[in-house]
């Protein structure tokens, strides 16, 4: 049986065990990038190891999350990262400049090529060909230190797509589709792979989306094949040289085949408050729309823009309607004024931001109390937006333009005809913003602001482990549960001490106190505990506070990997009801632990009110180790 394109990409990378499904390997980095919101701990990390530059082929730092500067953090922390950049051989993308992977396509991205990033939505490079993940801050430093990344050798879920796509509908509908039949745990422990003869009625842009969207799914990454369409993407950009064709083998044997007919969809919409709340939008038509966001790393391509510009050419934006544009990046803005889309976008009446995540996780654009707001951003979960009682729907640019244009929920289709957007055959190309490398680093100073702290120390495992349960919690809890984002908390990432006062603020505001006037205490949770951002904030945060275990009836891969990484026990219960018989104020004895962490225990028995649980510990060699040394750089600095 021949290989899929994702076994033939995680085999091209292999450095370290088997390619046997469900073992433990680890594979070659050859790129990684980090972002603002994640990078400084990325920075802080690497240098703790103490090498003076990176060991990958390319690195580098983009400035997109917080852009907002209402006092000196988050200018100190760009200064910081830019500083960082400089010291240790990484190219530095600088705000304004574009959001990550938006800005990774047009000018990083590479067939075939392993891309590691510290941002969850990293897998948007996939619309390449290549094997883009994403991972925790301290998986991405260990990287760029020259160590491989560790994860569980996927099973591959292949989408074998037919026909092509019908008028207003895009690849947006796609994975909204997806995302309504598999839910957004449907793609856990798989690689997502598209074939099949619709394959190539589909351009770069819309198979980023698709890719970038994959996240939503808790899949590992998603894959393209590398044909003629991207290459002639790669041309656009001055960059046909890095195009090297891919696919999966004739006779590929997938683990699992979804048949998805292109002709058949329709526009979809996700309802709050979940990407996989999916339904037709005319089955929500004709309800009132307050606000419009266009952009984020999902859908601020060319294409998206110039199709927006063109619906709304000579019309004008709703009376009741906020309607703003976030483009993908200055290349994007720089190619829509030359066509003429940014005039057609602000006689409209369209509010125009700088290329940026912005209003994607809660750093302005939020909206007023109760309304609907339409994006086509990657997640609508409850209060993510920086209102509390939000109503975020999540869509395509062509529903999103309707919307802008009739104040309410609107089949695009009945719009008319549908306006053709015409690629250039070659984009304005403009990397003046993305800063190179420096030869020779010797004097540079990796430059701190106050609000920077150094790496928190953490002690190893001990023997015996006794925790207080200071938090029960539902399924499907998200990292934005577990560590906010928004304009508030975000510029304090640099500083776990503050930072920490935030951990759990929605759910349980008292958190941060119950749990330094408990010591060691411990979390309990549902199914995909940790769903959402690769933010390693999740995990560092609430170790900080002594949160020693965390028991749940399964957990999202990064969030898994990230607890694991600051020694925080993961651990899952045998039999799901057992989930109902612990309750907040328990106290959770695991006797010990150390010992069986070590043997390589599978079963774990933890003792609650005098009764025994039965709990499992899913975890490697390797992983096992870093439990017991209190973490991932711990372990590094016992074996350098």
């Amino acid at each position: 049986m021949g290989k899929t394109l994702a076994e033939k990409l995680l085999n091209m990378h292999l450095v370290e065990g088997q390619p046997k499904k469900g073992t433990e390997i680890g594979i070659r980095i050859d790129q990684t990038l980090t972002q603002d919101a994640t990078g400084t701990m990325v920075y802080l990390a690497f240098e703790s190891i103490g090498l003076a530059r990176v060991k990958t082929e390319l690195s580098i730092s983009y400035v997109d999350h917080n852009l907002l500067q209402t006092d000196f953090k988050n200018s100190d922390d760009h200064i910081f990262l830019q500083s960082a950049a400089r010291k240790f051989g990484v190219y530095f993308s600088r705000p304004g400049n574009g959001i990550c992977h938006q800005v990774h396509l047009e000018r990083f991205g590479r067939p075939g090529k392993s891309l590691l990033g510290s941002d969850s939505h990293t897998p948007t490079i996939g619309g390449l060909g290549s094997l883009a993940i994403g991972a925790g801050g301290l998986d991405v430093a260990a990287a760029m230190a020259g160590h491989p990344f560790y994860l569980t050798y996927p099973q591959v879920l292949g989408v074998c797509l037919k026909g092509r796509l019908s008028d207003w509908v895009s690849g947006r509908d796609i994975i909204l589709e997806l995302l309504r039949r598999l839910t957004v745990k449907g793609g856990r422990g798989y690689i997502v792979e598209f074939f099949g003869s619709g394959v190539m009625s589909l351009e770069v842009p819309d198979r980023a989306t698709v890719a970038n969207l994959g996240t939503e799914l808790g899949a590992t990454t998603t894959v393209w094949p590398s044909d003629e369409k991207t290459r002639l993407f790669l041309r656009a950009q001055g960059r046909e040289g890095d195009y090297l064709p891919l696919s999966a083998d004739r006779d590929a044997g997938y683990d699992q085949v979804i048949t998805l007919d292109l002709d058949s969809l329709e526009p979809m919409i996700a309802c709050p408050s979940s990407p996989d709340n999916v339904v037709s939008v005319k089955a929500v038509a004709g309800r009132d729309v307050s606000q419009v966001l266009l952009g984020s790393c999902a859908n601020s391509s060319y294409r998206d823009l110039m199709s927006a510009a063109m619906i709304l050419e000579g019309r004008t934006v709703h009376e009741n309607v906020s309607f703003e544009v976030n483009p993908g990046s200055r290349q994007v803005l720089e190619n829509i004024t030359s066509s003429g889309g940014l005039l057609k976008l602000i006689q409209a009446g369209a509010r125009i931001q700088q290329p940026g995540c912005l209003g994607c996780i809660g750093v302005g654009q939020a909206p007023a109390s109760g309304v609907i707001s339409l994006r086509t951003f990657t997640r609508n979960f409850p209060g993510r937006s920086g209102t509390r009682d939000d109503q975020v729907y999540l869509c395509s640019p062509e529903t999103a333009a309707a919307a802008a244009l009739t104040g309410r929920i609107t089949d695009p289709r009945d719009l008319g005809d549908y306006p053709k957007v015409v690629v250039p055959e070659k984009f304005i190309i403009n990397d003046r913003n993305i800063f190179p490398l420096l030869e020779d680093t010797t004097g540079v100073e990796v430059l701190r602001g106050p609000n920077i702290k150094s790496f928190p120390q953490f002690s190893e495992m001990p023997a015996r482990l006794e925790g207080c349960v200071i938090l029960k919690v539902k399924d499907n809890i998200t990292t934005d549960d577990i560590m906010p984002a928004g304009s508030e908390i975000l510029p304090w990432r640099s500083n776990i001490p503050a930072m920490s006062r935030f951990v759990f603020q929605g759910l349980s505001p008292d958190f941060a106190r119950r749990a330094e006037a408990n010591g060691m205490v411990a979390v309990v949770g549902g199914e995909n505990y940790g769903q959402g951002s690769s933010r390693e904030h999740a995990a560092l945060a609430p170790r900080y506070l002594g949160v020693a275990v965390k028991l749940a009836k399964s957990f999202a891969r990064i969030h898994k990997a990230n607890l694991i990484n600051y020694g925080i026990l993961p651990l899952t219960f045998m039999r799901s009801d057992d989930y109902n018989l612990i309750a907040e104020g328990d106290v959770l004895i695991i006797e010990d632990i150390r010992e069986m962490v070590l043997s390589g225990a599978v079963e774990i028995p933890v003792k609650v009110r005098g009764r025994e649980i039965a709990t499992s510990l899913d975890a490697s060699v390797r992983q096992r180790r870093i439990l017991a040394a209190g973490g991932l750089l711990n372990l590094m600095r016992q074996e350098t």
